[in-house]
């Protein structure tokens, strides 16, 4: 990452009258300076295995400069042009201008840190399970987004498991989605919502409570709903695993009531989902009503011409694929 050089005065003066300024704590003090000032500053830890952060972090190390230069489609969603231009089905937001660092007027350098360089963009990206601390993050930059620019977009890019680890095992209640969830809903701004990877539970409920027409999911992603799960009991009572237990299916029918809102199901279809866990592809979840635009790559009309299921079961696929035979796909 680059950084800006620069160095201070540590010379002794000769004047006899100005040398009591430079005291040698003073010297050692600005020659510490210039040390950190001419060092590299570091790229702080990440998950490897995201590949999204992964890709964010190699390009803002050898090429920040890209970061900065407006996209060439006008329809890609921020930041979203590190991989193969992927193409929206449906227009999107232009990229403003807030999403150079440091706001509006000149283009400087992007920030040391991928959650600075995220947040200029306003991107608030979700990579982990919705542990306190990722709460306590994403709603602080959430209030800051809305409160430094309230008619710009909000783009809140998803990949967590919720409130449960990869394995199932609970890490987390089921209120921390909750509390994203009921920031989201006080939003004065539009909230653009982009599944990446795969949002499970709870994860899968903020995908879905984005603005209508404006939640996407790129095309291998996988969305999953299912029934919250109670942590492990330890040494407790009968009442208190009684209370415990009244608890979670109360945020378990908190939670078929807002999939069924935003999804616009009914709520025991949602219901009957939910009692094993229920795996979504990127069309599965555009047809349960999760989201709303596939982030394909490629242009609309060319996904225009592939066969749907209706098509196949129908048998006129066939036909489509041989009237469109001159077509690349």
């Amino acid at each position: 990452m680059a950084t800006t050089s620069f160095r201070l005065p540590i010379s002794m003066p000769t004047s006899s009258t100005s040398s009591s300024c430079f005291t040698p704590r003073r010297l050692k003090t600005l020659r510490t300076i210039n040390a950190i000032s001419k060092s590299k500053i570091p790229m702080p830890p990440f998950n490897p295995n995201d590949p999204f952060l992964s890709k964010l972090a190699s390009v803002a190390a050898s090429s920040p400069d890209t970061l900065l230069k407006p996209s060439s489609n006008p329809d890609n969603l921020p930041f979203l042009d590190i991989y193969d231009s992927p193409q929206l089905m449906a227009n999107s937001a232009v990229a403003r201008a807030s999403a150079r660092y440091g706001g509006r007027g000149r283009v400087r350098r992007p920030p040391p840190d991928l959650p600075s360089l995220l947040l200029s963009g306003r991107i608030v990206y979700i990579g982990m399970p919705l542990v306190s601390a990722v709460t306590e993050l994403v709603l602080a930059q959430l209030m800051f987004l809305n409160s430094v620019e309230p008619e710009e977009p909000i783009y809140l890019y998803i990949n967590s498991t919720g409130t449960t680890r990869a394995d199932g095992e609970t890490v987390a209640f089921e209120t921390e989605g909750f509390a994203i969830y009921d920031a989201l809903g006080h939003m004065k701004c539009q909230i653009n919502t982009l599944g990446l990877g795969n949002a499970i539970g709870q994860a899968c409920l903020l995908l879905a409570a984005g603005t209508p027409g404006r939640r996407f999911m790129m095309p291998h992603a996988k969305a999953m709903i299912q029934q919250p799960r109670v942590p492990s009991s330890g040494l407790r009572s009968a009442s208190d695993l009684y209370i415990h237990a009244k608890e979670v299916v109360t945020n378990r029918d908190t939670l078929v009531k807002l999939l069924a809102k935003h999804t616009r199901n009914s709520e025991e279809t949602v219901a009957t989902k939910m009692r094993r866990p229920f795996y979504m592809d990127a069309p599965l979840a555009k047809e349960f009503g999760v989201i709303d635009k596939i982030l394909w790559r490629g242009q609309e009309s060319l996904m225009a011409e592939v066969p749907t299921r209706e098509d196949w079961e129908n048998g006129t696929a066939g036909a489509k694929l041989g009237a469109k035979s001159g077509n690349r796909f």
